[in-house]
């Protein structure tokens, strides 16, 4: 049974994940216009934070080649350039989850599992993700997903899909993408705040409102019932 990870504090925490090519901007920007027009608080945010500090800086050069191939990257050093770009932001989104209002956010900390992981043979997975979640959660202090919403999507078609633009390491390689994804898939197996949406349909990407669509329908399923949960605890 799917459940909200938390419900410490007034706002909600919700992330949208997925390899790069699933749609995470679209579906972000469709739900955010779409809590709007209900006269729900919300705000957005996506990672990394491109132009707006120095961690983001360093992200933006290690995606560009900058500092070697995809191959020559220590997944525990880069973690660190995107564990430093979150942690600056960590103030306004508990600003924003302290007034009550649900927050978006476009990548999270399990993009850094997924993506940097993939760096990693297998049997060294599960120690990295271990030490990501010491430093961001319990070094660091940043708040849990109340959500997680992951947009399955297969990993050619994810290449496909973003092959009109300037690609990154990530991007343009395929063998990190399907292990992207399979990280991904397994975190979504592991943990009950995890909700997957399947993108594909006859081997093509749904619509973006079919799976916009997906997301109201698991916002109104799950949300609101550890909400109205959380109230009848708190009351009784």
């Amino acid at each position: 049974m799917k459940q909200l990870n938390n419900l410490t504090m007034k706002g909600l925490l919700i992330v949208i994940e997925g390899i790069d090519g699933s749609g995470k901007t679209t579906q972000l920007e469709l739900l955010k216009r779409s809590l709007a027009s209900r006269g729900t608080p919300c705000e957005a945010i996506s990672f990394p934070r491109y132009g707006d500090n120095i961690y983001a800086e360093l992200v933006a050069r290690y995606l560009e080649g900058e500092f070697g191939s995809i191959n020559d990257a220590n997944p525990y050093l880069i973690s660190l350039a995107f564990a430093g770009d979150r942690l600056l932001a960590k103030p306004q989104i508990e600003k924003w989850l302290s007034e009550g209002k649900i927050v978006l956010a476009n990548r999270y900390v399990s993009a850094n599992k997924a993506h940097m992981g993939a760096h990693l043979p297998e049997k060294e997975r599960e120690e990295f993700i271990s030490w990501l979640d010491e430093l961001e959660y319990k070094t660091n202090g940043m708040p849990r997903e109340d959500l997680t919403i992951l947009l399955s999507v297969d990993p050619k078609m994810g290449q496909k899909n973003v092959a009109g633009r300037l690609s990154d390491l990530h991007e343009e390689n395929i063998k990190h993408l399907e292990e992207a994804s399979k990280i991904y898939l397994s975190l979504a197996k592991s943990q009950n705040s995890w909700y997957v949406i399947d993108c594909m349909k006859d081997e093509e990407m749904k619509s973006p409102e079919d799976i916009h669509q997906e997301i109201i329908v698991i916002l109104r399923n799950v949300v609101t019932k550890d909400l109205l949960r959380m109230q009848v605890s708190q009351t009784s």
